[in-house]
């Protein structure tokens, strides 16, 4: 989205380090120009160097909104992660300016756009313009690793392209630093995006970030080459089983070589996939390849202090009671057995201790008092606490036959869909199929599986 924002006016005595304020649509030496994008934090503008008049990317970050989206690491993490990173294949980061509500990233301006849209708009490209790219991705990719950076969220959105056709690897929010890996040395958090995600990261047993970064890789090639993904499907729980079994259908027409390290890299095997040296090692990786020199190591980057201080965090008895748990596709994933999630939005069967259904006919104000008002009509006691509910039907005040505790929580999948869950503590199970058929019924939009794909 292109367009012009007129600023007011920074808070007085903010920025000090660098005497920064916005007057009209400067800030600092950089004057604003108009928005290049726009995404959950806040906006990206063009921006000029007034001393050199050279051009920049500015990412305007609200400090607001990443308290609210519980976001505070992610953030400090990409800042962190880009102060290590000087490559000529990775987007640069060059200071890091605020104001007590706003972070400014003032970042590489890559011109050309990202992969997705060159190869959405154009098709495949030619095995020698691939390999090129490919070549530079794993440069990268490379240079990160041996730096203790690993991506974790590489796909061809996150891929930029710049006016010589050179890539620029950016967005490195879900990145791990050495100091993310247990004492097993993996990785555990669950990351990334469903196409581009390696089937070890699915497990959820741990894994190596080199080895899952590089099938990722091995996804973005495929793209590159054949203008269509490896692996996908409108159901997730499909797609996954198609990652896990590394089921993908390689092109007749590519070359041999390409086939073949194709099928090195997407080794749904991690013990037994390609590593970055045996890719740069490969006969067809390296026809043509020059490695990139890494940039100038010794020039460092500002970053203001009033930059990392986003702690203004509510401390657990702060919490809005009706501020739901953001969860995302892989955690709604790990809330379904076996990764079926063909079942995961209908009804279970209510004689189980959970059950849980979506709602996206109410905001979430209405449906927290909807859910109260419900169990309240059907005789049930309500206890709120941060945002939970707990239902409670008992018999002279202690646990017998004619008792009931249910746990209700909420889970916001996006703006317009929730997930209620219902946990039984104890109690009658009749009541309870009685308790969870009454709130689905008034309650639950089960989708379909398209809808299902899209939402999450």
């Amino acid at each position: 989205m292109v367009g012009r924002n007129n600023w007011k006016e920074i808070e007085e005595g903010v920025g000090r380090h660098q005497n920064l304020k916005e007057s009209g649509m400067r800030l600092g030496k950089y004057e604003l120009g108009r928005t290049l994008g726009e995404g959950n934090f806040g906006k990206v503008k063009l921006a000029k160097n007034i001393d050199s008049g050279l051009p920049f990317a500015v990412k305007i970050l609200e400090k607001k909104r990443i308290i609210d989206l519980k976001t505070t690491h992610q953030i400090k993490r990409e800042i962190a992660t880009l102060k290590l990173l000087k490559h000529p294949n990775i987007v640069r980061l060059h200071e890091v300016l605020a104001s007590k509500s706003r972070i400014y990233m003032v970042l590489e301006y890559v011109t050309g756009g990202e992969l997705f849209d060159r190869i959405a708009s154009s098709g495949r490209l030619s095995e020698a313009e691939g390999r090129k790219l490919f070549q530079q991705l794993i440069d990268g990719v490379s240079y990160c690793h041996n730096k203790g950076v690993f991506h974790r969220d590489l796909k061809l959105e996150n891929v930029l392209i710049d006016t010589k056709g050179n890539i620029k690897i950016t967005d490195f929010g879900l990145s791990a630093l050495p100091q993310h890996f247990r004492d097993d040395g993996l990785l555990h958090t669950t990351c990334g995006s469903p196409n581009y995600v390696a089937p070890e990261i699915l497990m959820n047993r741990g894994y190596n970030g080199a080895t899952s970064d590089i099938w990722s890789c091995g996804v973005i090639l495929y793209v590159i080459l054949t203008g269509y993904l490896p692996f996908d499907d409108r159901n997730l729980a499909v797609l996954y089983q198609k990652i896990f079994k590394g089921d993908c259908q390689i092109p007749k027409w590519l070359t041999p070589g390409a086939k073949n390290l194709i099928k090195r890299i997407l080794d749904p095997n991690p013990g037994t996939r390609i590593t970055i040296e045996g890719i740069k090692a490969n006969e067809w990786f390296k026809e043509g390849y020059t490695p990139a020199d890494p940039a100038d190591e010794d020039e460092d980057v500002y970053v203001d202090e009033e930059a990392l201080a986003v702690h203004e965090v509510l401390s657990e008895g702060e919490k809005c009671p009706e501020s739901p748990a953001l969860i995302n596709a892989f955690q709604l994933i790990g809330m379904s057995s076996c990764l079926d999630l063909s079942g995961f939005f209908e009804k279970e069967d209510v004689s189980d201790r959970k059950i849980r259904f979506t709602s996206t006919n109410h905001s979430l104000k209405d449906l927290l008092v909807k859910i109260e008002g419900i169990v309240n009509e059907m005789g049930y006691r309500v206890l709120k606490k941060n945002g939970k509910l707990k239902v409670l039907q008992e018999q002279k005040g202690q646990r017998s036959s004619g008792s009931l505790s249910v746990a209700a929580e909420v889970f916001e999948i996006s703006p317009s869909l929730y997930v209620v869950e219902l946990r039984k503590s104890y109690g009658d199970t009749s009541a309870y199929r009685q308790l969870c058929k009454k709130l689905s019924n008034d309650l639950g939009v089960p989708p379909s599986p398209g809808l299902l794909s899209t939402e999450v």
